[in-house]
């Protein structure tokens, strides 16, 4: 039995608008027994409602009424002795009636009372055999030879059937255990009028079904059409209420994500707008500052010409430019008592040197000899050089004379670096710390001449006789006569600058200098070697190197060390003689950069000099140092 039933309700449109409408769910739930409750669905919405009143009873009402329908006798035939009219119409029109009643006990459920209310895939096949076949039309099968009494044993009760042979009841489920019902039982008809008369009349009564049924399978047709036709509908409303949500959600997203970008927008404005007035202001500021700026540059434009004319008028002032103090011939005269031998204290490289006063200060006059070849031009050059450059360990120009080409230095007490290594007088001899300090201010005042802008400068000429001692032994360069600028371009380059004809000292030019004449700032750098081994050796330079590298080689070079000098360090002497002869290379490009390899060895030395002069200060600070205690007057 069915306690719930679920029906579809198409809605009022489409074809039904043409069609005579058939409320089926309101005759399902009218025809519904008052235990099963009908719940009728249009559009996916609950439309009509009927509610049980009482609850399912154990037996089936429909099935006793079917028990009851099929035990009904059939009603008697005509004897075969009458055969009147009237009597075959009586009979017929008794069982006529007969058989509709028997046709309404076997009209299927939907028919009488409504649809059971279960959908059409519930209803499996024990339960039903009414059918649709493939093409949708409901056939008729007999079931039972003797629904009829055919001369045919061997055609079948009508039967509905379908593609699923699972809808709906048949006429065989309305029996019990698929029993057939019988409606013919035998009687004590034996007249073979009348059995074609019943046979005849049953011949229509099958008719009758027959159209009944087409009428029922046209009706279920129909009901199976809307019914698909409102599932589809529902599908689509769902779709269309899924879609409809996943828009409404899709729009929610957009409007919150245009919401963010808004304030997103909005606070990137307010951000632009503080960076435009931030931009304003500062263009103010730039603008305030770029007026100062202006005037300060008028201004200095105005000074600049003011002292552009300035300068103008100095330089026409001084159109011989002259940057030196000038004598007169007269004053070097009355200095030198016109050139006695008795202020005579050395000779130069073109001429003596005189010891004299002028402006009550102790001065070197350097006179030109008359027959000296390169005097004149020698004599410019140093001007010029002396006078465009300053260093503390260079000499210093007091004056010049152009009419007789004397030259004004200011007087070295102590003479020259040779006189004081070869204890010229008996001076004293110099101490190791004193030499390591000279050795390190030569190398100052060399790279000072090298790094000149805008061309280095060569000595060619560096030898201990042109470095001069001051009265605190404070070392400096003198005779820059034959120093020569050399392109900056080729300063450093193994093909160096080219001279027509070689200057310089024997034993202290370099061997590649004299042989190809090719100039550069390495060759101060042999020069400086050979120097460099006189201040540990205290010898002459001819076949120096020689000796000192034998000397490493055997391990004895304390023994060539200056004797007067007690207290060598050898280990740093030793130092010092290697970076001497490494100085003092045949080849250019075997020898070491002055700024990177001689200078830092040099001030190295200098510095444990100092600490060893200090020291020797602090033990014997009553007494003076020997280097101090130098009462002579050497020459210079």
């Amino acid at each position: 039995m069915i306690e719930v039933l679920v029906v579809g309700s198409s809605s009022k449109g489409g074809f039904l608008r043409f069609n005579k409408p058939i409320d089926i769910p309101g005759a399902i739930t009218k025809t519904a027994p008052d235990f099963c409750t009908v719940y009728a669905i249009t559009k996916g919405k609950l439309s009509t409602k009927k509610t049980a009143s009482r609850a399912a009873p154990s037996v089936s009402p429909l099935r006793i009424q079917l028990q009851q329908n099929g035990l009904k006798p059939h009603p008697p035939l005509p004897s075969a002795t009458t055969n009147t009219r009237a009597e075959r119409q009586s009979f017929e029109s008794q069982h006529r009636r007969s058989l509709d009643d028997q046709s309404d006990s076997f009209r299927p459920p939907y028919n009488k009372r409504g649809l059971t209310g279960r959908s059409y895939g519930e209803l499996s096949i024990p339960d039903s055999e009414i059918s649709f076949n493939s093409s949708g039309r409901p056939s008729i099968e007999r079931n039972s030879p003797s629904l009829y009494d055919n001369s045919d044993p061997n055609r079948t009760p009508p039967r509905l059937s379908n593609f699923s042979d699972v809808d709906y009841c048949s006429f065989e489920s309305m029996t019990f255990g698929r029993r057939s019902m019988d409606l013919s039982s035998p009687t004590a008809f034996s007249t073979g009028s009348f059995e074609n008369e019943r046979f005849s009349s049953a011949s229509q009564g099958g008719d009758d079904v027959e159209a009944e049924m087409r009428r029922l399978k046209l009706e279920l047709k129909q009901t199976m059409e809307m019914y698909s036709t409102a599932c589809k509908e529902a599908l689509t409303a769902k779709h269309k209420a899924t879609e409809l949500q996943r828009w409404k959600l899709a729009e929610e997203r957009k409007f919150e994500e245009a919401k963010l970008a808004e304030e997103a927008a909005l606070a990137i404005a307010e951000k632009e707008k503080a960076k435009s007035k931030a931009a304003m202001e500062a263009a103010e500021a730039a603008q305030r500052i770029a007026d100062i700026e202006s005037r300060k540059r008028v201004d200095a434009e105005m000074k600049a010409l003011k002292e552009s004319e300035a300068r103008t008028k100095a330089v026409n002032a001084l159109a011989k430019d002259v940057r030196y103090r000038k004598y007169s011939i007269e004053e070097i005269e009355d200095a030198t008592e016109f050139f006695d031998d008795k202020y005579k204290i050395g000779e130069g490289s073109y001429g003596p040197v005189y010891k004299c006063y002028l402006d009550h200060t102790p001065v070197a006059v350097k006179a030109l000899r008359p027959d000296a070849a390169q005097g004149r031009s020698q004599f410019q050059k140093e001007v010029e050089v002396l006078c465009s450059i300053r260093h503390p360990n260079m000499v210093l120009l007091l004056g010049a004379c152009p009419e007789c080409g004397c030259l004004v230095y200011e007087f070295m007490a102590n003479g020259s670096l040779e006189d004081r290594l070869f204890r010229q007088g008996d001076s004293p001899a110099l101490s190791w710390q004193t030499r390591f300090r000279i050795a390190a201010e030569i190398g100052t005042v060399l790279l000072f001449l090298h790094q000149t802008k805008p061309e280095p400068l060569v000595h060619r000429d560096l030898k201990p006789a042109n470095i001069l001692l001051d009265r605190n032994f404070v070392s400096k360069l003198a005779d820059v006569g034959l120093a020569r600028l050399v392109p900056p371009s080729v300063a450093n380059t193994v093909t160096q600058y080219h001279m027509t004809s070689t200057a310089g000292t024997f034993c202290y030019i370099d061997p590649e200098y004299q042989q190809t004449g090719m100039l550069g700032v390495k060759s101060d750098i042999y020069s400086l070697g050979i120097m460099f081994l006189q201040l540990i050796t205290g010898k002459p330079p001819m076949g120096l190197t020689h000796y000192v590298e034998r000397a490493l080689e055997k391990g004895n070079l304390k023994d060539l060390l200056d004797p007067a000098v007690s207290d060598w360090p050898v280990e740093d002497t030793t130092e010092f003689a290697k970076l001497a002869l490494k100085c003092a290379e045949i080849r250019r490009k075997d020898r070491p950069d002055l700024s990177k390899v001689i200078l830092p060895e040099l001030n190295r030395l200098r510095v444990l000099a100092e600490e060893s002069t200090q020291a020797a200060v602090v033990i014997n600070s009553s007494g003076p140092t020997p280097t101090e205690s130098q009462t002579s007057s050497p020459k210079l």
